[in-house]
């Protein structure tokens, strides 16, 4: 069996946005329990230089169905929208995030080998393969912020472990 672009990318995103998902339900009920702010967790941070949660929780989305979306227009640019605000929107744009990817198909993805893609930011901008760009760099970024987002729930006392970051397991 051949390994795809479709195998290496789509299925780990749609995993670890599963497990981002339970962190939020986990979160939301945390602050519940004991009785903090939801702002307190969705805007805190692993340090004063590091972007909050919610922009953690949203840069998983980008990095993962806004990285799709870019290699079918052929340009990626920095997400400058303003992160979701709430528990419900944050839970609802890593809902939407997983139903998109759920449509989009391996023979699409697998069809992007070899297409240029640009980044653009400013006057800045580097050029990859789809391929290059969806595995040395939007992969990456996507694992840095949903693990920063796991990061951030452990250090304001969330009662999460590793299994809880891994999600649900492809197993055979």
């Amino acid at each position: 069996m051949a390994f795809s672009l479709y195998a290496a990318t789509v299925p780990s995103c749609q995993q670890i946005l599963g497990s981002l998902a339970g962190l939020l339900v986990k979160a939301e009920a945390f602050a519940s329990e004991k009785a903090i702010a939801p702002g307190e967790i969705i805007q805190a941070r692993l340090a004063p230089d590091m972007l909050p949660f919610a922009y953690q929780v949203k840069s998983a989305a980008v990095h993962s169905l806004g990285a799709i979306e870019a290699v079918r227009k052929g340009v990626f640019s920095p997400d400058m929208a303003p992160s979701p605000e709430t528990f419900a929107a944050l839970e609802a744009r890593v809902a939407e995030t997983i139903a998109a990817l759920a449509k989009v198909s391996a023979a699409e993805v697998d069809g992007f080998i070899g297409r240029d893609v640009r980044f653009s930011f400013g006057e800045r901008h580097v050029d990859f393969t789809a391929e290059q760009f969806l595995l040395s760099f939007a992969q990456p970024n996507f694992y840095f912020h949903a693990t920063t987002a796991y990061a951030i729930l452990r250090s304001k006392g969330v009662a999460i472990g590793k299994r809880d970051f891994m999600g649900k397991l492809r197993s055979k």
